[in-house]
């Protein structure tokens, strides 16, 4: 249930473990579901988001003085709508689940590239892996 996604300078691994869903709930003032509610109905506070972003650097393996370097840097002066889908998609890995996509191979896309045919490639992957 993480969520991996480019953020400040790189790609970075999100997730709301347990532990961190704690930590969540404590700083919002309000239970995960409701903090969840919340997004759905896009009645949530900024530092909702800001905090869902931190904590979910920090459940996916970065320093909590990084993620606050982080947040600090690319979450708080940026627009709401360029971080707003990011820390939707943290919480609702670990609400909804997120499936694992397949990869496909550099070399299989290069040749269905070339062929025409990479949406033929991609469900091949996705029927081999059951999805």
């Amino acid at each position: 249930m993480q969520h991996i996604a480019f953020f400040g300078d790189g790609e970075k691994t999100f997730a709301l473990t347990s532990e961190m869903i704690l930590e969540l709930e404590r700083k919002t003032g309000v239970g995960i579901a409701a903090l969840y509610a919340r997004f759905m109905r896009q009645d949530f506070h900024f530092a909702d988001m800001v905090e869902i972003v931190r904590t979910g650097l920090i459940g996916g393996g970065t320093s909590p003085a990084e993620a606050q370097t982080l947040v600090d840097t690319y979450a708080k002066p940026r627009p709401i709508m360029e971080v707003l889908p990011l820390a939707f998609d943290i919480l609702d890995a670990r609400w909804n689940g997120k499936p694992e996509v397949p990869a496909i191979a550099l070399d299989e896309i290069g040749k269905a590239a070339a062929t025409g045919d990479l949406s033929a490639a991609i469900n091949e992957a996705l029927a081999e892996s059951g999805l």
